[in-house]
């Protein structure tokens, strides 16, 4: 019942005093929007870099390829692979056999080789060529809108078919249903069994961590890596073979594997060499982690100073609200209320009120995300706990500004209470 009364109370004094209870609010509101808005955006960012970097398949991911000269570290981008500028002529390729034999030995979650070459198509347009296989797809998280992807007999054969891009199909051939259509690349032929569409990293009002890349990925054309093995490149050579493990833990083991692997193929001749891009990640994830960190006591800075403006407004507005309900606190103690019930019946006045605009900043910084999410074009998760936070800090300002006009109110004689205003 005390609760009950001190809920319809509080209510009863913000009807009535409109104004004043909104100034009261306003720095408790603006607080707890801070708290819940400004953790969600900045746990939100990161999650969308984190899906955009595995989106292009940085994560606990590790690149195979011939190796390079001694002391070159130079390096350039081409195709969207990082390519060194120099491979060590004496070494050998990285071929389509060595892909077969870690695709059958090593441990991961997604392998694929890579070939990739640019080739002028009969639109006199100069268009990216890659040879792969299905993990290239899977790793990347690129969507097939119709059609299929290859089958394993097209995978282990040389059968003349591809997967294009659906920005090929529309740019470049002017087709809405390509499939089954041929396109000629070079001096061959190849059949359309499938067409990537667009995925969540695609969208063109989305967030995109590189919008280049993955827009030339679905504008490329893509045939299986034994075909393009033996049409685009000499000895079944391949550009890159990538390797993507299951988790972290995992990944530690992975370059490990792969290098007793290959020297055991290779008479123990190391001549191949690693684009390490899953340490690369590793690195990002906690560089960002170390910025959250940071951020994090900046926005608890910001959001405790609003939290004590909040406060000291519902500690002087509780003060004013003794004074103006004297006749009121006395009546009660005259018909039995104890010090104890009134004490408590401001106390939870305090956090009712302090309550009300934790909700009011909670739906706030809601609606502010929400604008996040439309001016990004990417979806923003509010994690729970920040929520939990927020009325935490509501509850604790409720509590330390109710506390000292609690005990005032519970310490005022019944009888001078009644007289006040005789």
């Amino acid at each position: 019942m005390h609760l009950w009364d001190s809920i319809i109370s509080s209510l009863q004094t913000i009807m009535s005093h409109k104004l004043r209870s909104f100034l009261t609010l306003l720095g408790i509101i603006i607080g707890i929007m801070a708290v819940v808005a400004m953790f969600s955006s900045v746990y939100g960012i990161k999650a969308i870099m984190k899906k955009n970097m595995e989106g292009m398949g940085f994560n606990n991911s590790l690149f195979v390829m011939q190796k390079r000269d001694e002391g070159n570290s130079g390096s350039r981008r081409f195709g969207g692979m990082m390519r060194f500028m120099r491979t060590n002529r004496k070494s050998k390729p990285i071929t389509y056999s060595d892909y077969v034999f870690l695709r059958a030995n090593a441990e991961y979650k997604y392998i694929y080789g890579m070939i990739e070459t640019w080739e002028k198509t009969p639109e006199n347009e100069w268009i990216r060529l890659k040879a792969t296989n299905n993990d290239f797809f899977k790793s990347k998280t690129y969507q097939i809108s119709s059609g299929r992807l290859f089958n394993d007999y097209e995978e282990k054969n040389t059968g003349k078919v591809c997967v294009i891009g659906y920005l090929y199909a529309e740019e470049i051939m002017k087709e809405k249903n390509p499939l089954g259509k041929v396109v000629s690349v070079g001096n061959n032929r190849y059949t359309i069994i499938g067409v990537l569409g667009e995925d969540e990293l695609n969208k063109k009002k989305g967030f995109n961590f590189n919008p280049w890349e993955r827009k030339m990925d679905l504008k490329s054309i893509y045939l299986p890596l034994r075909t393009g093995s033996a049409y685009l490149r000499r000895a079944g050579a391949v550009d890159y073979i990538y390797l993507q493990s299951e988790n972290e833990e995992k990944f530690a083991s992975l370059k490990t594997n792969v290098t007793q692997l290959l020297l055991s193929r290779r008479n123990m001749t190391h001549d191949f060499s690693f684009e390490d891009v899953g340490s690369m990640f590793i690195t990002i994830n906690q560089e960002m982690d170390e910025m959250i960190k940071k951020w994090n006591l900046t926005l608890m800075a910001i959001a405790t100073v609003s939290l004590i403006v909040g406060g000291i407004g519902l500690f002087s507005t509780l003060l004013i609200s003794i004074n103006e309900r004297m006749m009121e606190i006395g009546v009660r103690k005259s018909i039995g209320a104890t010090n104890r019930d009134i004490f408590f019946y401001f106390l939870m006045e305090a956090l009712v009120l302090s309550l009300i605009a934790a909700f009011v900043g909670i739906l706030l910084a809601v609606g502010l995300i929400k604008a996040m999410e439309m001016g990004i074009g990417s979806q923003m998760i509010i994690p729970v706990w920040s929520v939990i936070i927020g009325i935490s800090f509501a509850i604790i300002t409720g509590l330390l500004s109710g506390l000292y006009p609690a005990w005032k109110a519970s310490s005022i004689d019944p009888i001078q209470a009644i007289y006040y205003f005789e």
